[in-house]
């Protein structure tokens, strides 16, 4: 069984920027700045078989590539305790036309769709006890938070190994996104 997910993968900088955010929270599991990413799908367990149609399937995806922007922080709760601590990601159509075209492929793999609404975020930290103290003053430090913008050029295909600690992440295949009309990233 493969763990499977997609996912928008940051430059360095920015996951160094990411991770200086990462402290001051009792009780946080703080996220490695390696593993920090913009999940477009997560797909969950599946067998061989099905992991190779979803890469097939993934190979035909034709989007364009983008420029994203970090933007503020915030979190998820449930029952009225924050569980995951977040930053946000700016509003970008070409980040949600590239989120429907990898749900699509996912879905004609032989997945079942994806019922939740799609939000875009770079998972901070996580919490199994429940709302920390000062997270108020936490997330009013961080409000203005801004990170970019930088280019989108690829998205990964990502298998997930967990451990009783933390996850780590293996890249299974690279999918390039389409040149920028009149665009060309590497000459910034």
């Amino acid at each position: 069984m493969f763990r499977l997910f997609v996912a928008i993968s940051f430059p360095e900088d920015v996951r160094i920027r990411l991770a200086g955010v990462c402290s001051g929270l009792p009780g946080a599991r703080w996220i490695d700045a390696d593993s920090m990413h913009l999940t477009l799908r997560f797909i969950g367990d599946v067998g061989g078989d099905l992991a190779e149609d979803i890469d097939a399937a993934l190979q035909g995806v034709s989007a364009p590539a983008f420029e994203l922007m970090i933007a503020g922080v915030d979190c998820f709760e449930s029952g009225g305790k924050v569980h995951t601590l977040w930053a946000g990601v700016e509003k970008q159509p070409l980040l949600v036309h590239l989120r429907d075209k990898v749900e699509s492929a996912v879905v004609r793999a032989g997945c079942e769709p994806e019922r939740r609404k799609f939000k875009a975020h770079v998972t901070l930290a996580r919490f199994r006890s429940g709302t920390p103290p000062r997270i108020g003053s936490f997330l009013q430090s961080y409000s203005r938070l801004a990170l970019g913008p930088f280019p989108v050029e690829r998205f990964t295909l990502y298998r997930s190994h967990l451990g009783s600690e933390k996850a780590h992440y293996e890249a299974l295949a690279d999918y390039p996104l389409d040149p920028a009309p009149g665009h060309d990233w590497q000459e910034e």
